[in-house]
């Protein structure tokens, strides 16, 4: 595996699909996709812990519409409709909101905000978590061997070569 080509497909998928929910993807793009970002969502949760920012709330929030349209794709490849990632985008960006406004309220108020706050969070992430293992087993199923309603199938990826080699 070239950790340059992962970052590639990583930086690829996040500025020329960011809203793009047309096509398939298949599992291995997916899935090193979701590995880097995963990377990424760690990098920023330790660097918000040492500076006293909502960092990773930040860096979630921002890519939560390129996660999902990705997801979106990956659906596709195996026949299923993207818009069931919809739950995925909104119960992921209300979560995301609820953490940053916890964080500021934890700031302005003290830990008392947090009594008024922690059930609708708790439920909030919950149900995230339940769309989050059902989305996460679509995502595991074999893509389509052949067209379906959504194109054709995708290119295979493979981590460890280079699809064009500029100079």
């Amino acid at each position: 595996m070239d950790p340059e080509v992962v970052f590639d497909n990583y930086r690829h998928t996040i500025t020329d699909h960011y809203f793009d929910m047309r096509g398939r993807v298949g599992r291995s793009q997916f899935w090193y996709f979701i590995l880097a970002y995963i990377v990424g969502a760690i990098a920023a949760a330790i660097l918000g812990a040492v500076l006293p920012l909502p960092l990773g709330e930040i860096y979630n929030l921002a890519l939560l519409f390129p996660v999902a349209c990705i997801g979106a794709r990956r659906l596709q490849d195996t026949g299923r409709d993207g818009k069931l990632v919809w739950a995925l985008i909104i119960l992921g960006f209300v979560s995301q909101v609820g953490d940053i406004l916890a964080g500021a309220s934890y700031l302005a108020l003290g830990a008392w905000s947090l009594i008024f706050l922690a059930p609708q969070l708790i439920l909030l992430k919950l149900a995230l978590l339940v769309v989050s293992i059902v989305l996460i087993y679509f995502w595991c199923q074999p893509g389509d061997v052949g067209d379906n309603a959504y194109g054709p199938p995708p290119p295979m990826f493979n981590p460890s070569v280079r699809a064009s080699s500029s100079p």
